[in-house]
């Protein structure tokens, strides 16, 4: 099976998704299930993780609903206020859900470089740990440092890397990024998606070519049995279409075995997110 493991849904609203910048306006409009039904069918894709894309509980109500209407939507990554005193009664409320899997905190937006080694944060995830709730980590390059601490806390909780750290392909960055990724990589726990890279580079004169470099660091410091294939959409719709993204990945691993190519293009999120 082929799973995208990243993708977003929303209603365009100007205010909740103000991150949705001048340089994004493509994108500032409705992206629901029937959107991306045809894009699988064009691209031969089995299912999906819908990950939230905003920070309320709501965010992961709406997800979960779509997930109970769509078959094709494997599992969710929501939102929950990790910091609250309230953590476990409002996890409480959502243990029937078999298709929510974890969250996330858009971390990428705190000025607090070490966010995630706040005391109430770090608190939080010991209880999603008891839960068995896997966290998606979405930082930048510069919030590395805090990762690598981060991690090291929690041996025994499923951490997975989202856009590979969001390194500024655009730009050119990289040796600070590579060693970091290559010390946090060498944690069983932590798994990285191949995912939003194109979107990470000029939107509009990217390569594949000048995006390899960043995917070879992350097979090397990962491996392809923690390496998951991730489209961002609709957010990679602002730098190409579908086909590419998904042709990025599948060229690069096309000269790996069978085994390792089903793995990180659908085999390793199943395993991650414990999809059925």
């Amino acid at each position: 099976m082929i799973i995208d493991s990243h993708q977003h849904f929303w209603n365009y609203e100007p205010l909740k998704h103000e991150w949705i910048d001048d340089s994004m306006s493509a994108i500032r409009k409705d992206f629901l299930p029937d959107d991306l039904k045809k894009v699988y069918a064009e691209n031969d894709i089995d299912g999906c993780v819908a990950v939230q894309a905003d920070q309320t509980l709501a965010e992961t109500d709406f997800l979960l609903d779509l997930a109970s209407k769509n078959d094709f939507i494997k599992g969710v990554v929501g939102w929950i206020d990790l910091r609250s005193d309230n953590l476990e009664t409002d996890l409480e409320a959502y243990k029937e859900h078999e298709r929510l899997k974890g969250f996330r905190h858009v971390v990428q937006g705190e000025a607090d470089s070490n966010f995630l080694l706040r005391p109430n944060f770090l608190r939080g995830i010991s209880i999603l740990e008891k839960h068995n709730y896997v966290y998606d980590i979405l930082v930048f390059p510069h919030q590395l440092g805090a990762v690598l601490e981060f991690v090291k806390q929690f041996p025994n909780q499923k951490f997975v890397i989202d856009h590979i750290a969001k390194p500024y392909i655009k730009d050119g960055f990289y040796d600070g990024w590579a060693i970091l990724m290559r010390e946090i990589g060498t944690y069983d726990n932590v798994y990285c998606k191949l995912s939003g890279m194109i979107t990470e580079a000029d939107f509009n004169t990217w390569t594949p070519t000048q995006i390899h470099p960043y995917m070879n660091l992350v097979l090397k410091a990962f491996g392809t049995k923690r390496t998951l294939f991730g489209s961002d959409w609709p957010v990679c719709l602002v730098a190409g279409n579908y086909k590419k993204v998904k042709e990025l990945v599948t060229e690069f691993i096309a000269k790996m075995s069978s085994t390792e190519q089903a793995a990180i293009m659908g085999g390793n999120a199943i395993k991650f997110y414990n999809l059925k």
